[in-house]
């Protein structure tokens, strides 16, 4: 798996921090629960390009639990938190690209 995150040992702090934010998301919670029984994305890969937050990260675990290959990257490295890209690196095997404050360079690579 391809990824570019800042630093791979972020990702148990990162996976505290997206359960945290989880609780606060009953409605997607509950989609996902119904993602994961039907597969509504199987086969299909979805790129995303949004900012890299807990609330985003719930968002993209939900796609995945949906059936879906899913991507993202940053759209903003300024608000890219980097523990919860290394937690979906980790702890859910999405590829992300994403670094608080990368250059510009690096943002449009990804």
């Amino acid at each position: 798996m391809m990824f570019d995150v800042k630093d791979l040992s972020l990702a148990d702090k990162g996976k505290q921090r997206i359960e945290w934010a989880r609780q606060s998301m009953p409605v997607l919670s509950l989609i996902q629960e119904e993602f994961s029984k039907t597969k509504p994305f199987e086969g299909l890969t979805i790129g995303a390009c949004l900012h890299v937050t807990t609330e985003t990260a719930n968002l993209m675990i939900a796609l995945k639990e949906g059936g879906a290959n899913v991507v993202l990257c940053a759209s903003n490295p300024l608000s890219t938190q980097d523990d919860v890209a290394a937690s979906l690196v980790v702890h859910h095997n999405i590829p992300t690209f994403a670094i608080k404050g990368e250059d510009n360079k690096t943002y449009y690579s990804h």
